[in-house]
């Protein structure tokens, strides 16, 4: 079931021990469900009770430690050998007297590993606050340093094969979003149009199906649309209800986001007005984006190329994108923003979401794109612009 050549699970491996070292780091502990993938195959919904994984600099291969009961998800999905694969008991589920990283520390301790440096994911999503005092309590000798990241940065710049995921991904984006737009009608209700949409994103196409998405399809409507994150209710569309369609095709943990707007009904003049200032901005920032940029040059070029409009937009317009799990399909690195100087490199992928939300209403058109030698790949092909339904201007 392995997503990847053991080469590649290997120079991950590699790289990461790299960063370590570079750290001051002899273990690495691994929570984030994403990174933990990315270095073992690792591929099960059991994030929601804790697992580690652990990563030793003189070490070959990394250890597996995770409930007895998804041990052999670790088998299966793995390119890691049964002896790196450590299970706890079920009695350390959810115990108020027992918790898994007290396995954890006496894992380390069996291993002659108490007294080193260790590496900790300390503001991932999974790493809690009950995990760190454990932890430290078990491990009294040990000095730990916070290695938030540090496995993310290995992942910024992607291989083919991630790559060939990707574009697979935006193809089903491309497919979800048309669906959408479709479902978009004067009296469907927003619980209808999410539906279809899923459906879409996990029947994927004739060739290959989606994955789940680590965000569900955000649908906010009407006046909402100034609120960004909203999913859907179970209210119908009205006419003159603007409709953001914010979603992700995903293929074997790979995302492409996509975000469009939809008007039920004929367009205000002000959601032409912010839609054309978007698509303007967003041209000229992707025709702009080439190796060698930073993160903070491309942002520039949006920020000039709406400045005209008297519109300004404080949030940042775009980050990078990969492998993931819920509840994010970002990779917490790069941001396309001021002060943010990472410098673009080929095969780094990122979500490009300029959208402008005001007081009473919002537009989102965005798109993903892969760095390439030479400029930037855009990843699905859809049409860029305020989609209408019904369309009037055909009518």
């Amino acid at each position: 079931m392995l997503s990847f050549n053991i080469l590649e699970y290997q120079e991950r491996i590699r790289k990461t021990k790299q960063r370590m070292q570079a750290e001051g780091m002899d273990l690495l502990l691994v929570t984030d469900p994403a990174n933990i993938c990315y270095l073992t195959g690792y591929n099960a919904w059991s994030f929601y009770v804790h697992q580690m994984l652990v990563v030793m600099i003189d070490e070959e291969q990394p250890f597996w430690i995770g409930r007895g009961q998804d041990a052999s998800a670790a088998k299966h999905t793995t390119w890691l050998d049964e002896d790196h694969i450590i299970p706890y008991e079920d009695d350390y589920v959810q115990s108020d007297v027992k918790h898994p990283m007290d396995f954890v520390a006496g894992v380390l301790q069996k291993k002659k590993q108490a007294n080193r440096v260790m590496g900790v994911e300390f503001d991932a999503y999974y790493f809690t606050a009950k995990n760190y005092i454990q932890l430290t309590d078990g491990l009294p000798n040990a000095t730990f340093k916070d290695a938030t990241n540090l496995v993310n940065w290995v992942r910024i710049i992607k291989s083919e094969q991630e790559i060939e995921y990707i574009k697979k991904a935006a193809k089903i984006a491309e497919k979800a979003m048309q669906t959408g737009v479709d479902s978009i009608w004067e009296g469907v209700r927003q619980s209808d149009v999410a539906a279809a949409i899923s459906h879409a994103q996990i029947s994927g196409t004739e060739d290959f199906g989606g994955d789940y998405p680590s965000i569900v399809p955000l649908l906010p409507t009407g006046e909402k649309t100034s609120a960004c994150h909203l999913t859907w209710t179970d209210d119908v569309l009205q006419n003159g209800d603007p409709v953001i369609i914010e979603l992700a095709g995903c293929y074997k943990r790979y995302h492409s986001p996509l975000a469009r707007t939809v008007v039920v009904g004929k367009p205000t003049d002000q959601m032409q007005h912010i839609a054309n200032i978007v698509i303007e901005g967003i041209n000229m920032a992707l025709d702009a984006v080439k190796p060698g940029m930073t993160c903070e040059e491309v942002e520039l070029v949006w920020r000039k190329a709406i400045e005209k409009s008297g519109i300004k937009k404080e949030s940042r317009i775009g980050y990078s994108i990969g492998l993931n799990y819920p509840p994010d399909w970002g990779e917490h690195t790069a941001s396309l923003r001021p002060s943010d100087h990472t410098i673009l490199k080929p095969n780094m992928t990122f979500h490009m979401i300029p959208g402008i939300w005001l007081d009473h209403i919002g537009i989102e058109i965005s798109e993903s794109f892969r760095v390439t030698e030479t400029g930037c790949e855009v990843l699905a092909d859809f049409p860029r612009e305020l989609f209408v339904r019904p369309n009037i201007r055909l009518a």
